[in-house]
């Protein structure tokens, strides 16, 4: 069986690939997509970190407030500090990529 992939994929996509794959209706799939990424979500607001095998690291980072400047006129302008999630792949999907 083929999946067909878009270049940027989309939860919607993910859930049809799915459903096709596994053989659950799009509702229960979607269900269970959006539980998912609600623990993510929940996870990470607490300052969890979240490790998925064979994918990566999610976790959340403090990042300072700083300088910025808008290329286009130079104007300079702060921008706040605020946390943010980084993403590291781990090994075994940098192998699958190269």
């Amino acid at each position: 069986m083929t999946i067909k992939f878009k270049q940027n994929l989309g939860k919607k996509e993910i859930i049809e690939n799915l459903s096709s794959v596994i053989g659950f209706s799009s509702k229960n799939i979607q269900k269970i997509t959006q539980e998912i990424i609600e623990i993510i979500a929940s996870d990470l607001k607490d300052k969890k970190k979240i490790n998925l095998k064979n994918l990566g690291t999610l976790r959340v980072v403090f990042k300072k407030e700083r300088d910025g400047r808008n290329p286009k006129t130079n104007e300079k302008f702060k921008i706040s500090s605020r946390n943010t999630v980084q993403f590291k792949a781990s090994e075994s999907l940098k192998k699958k990529l190269n």
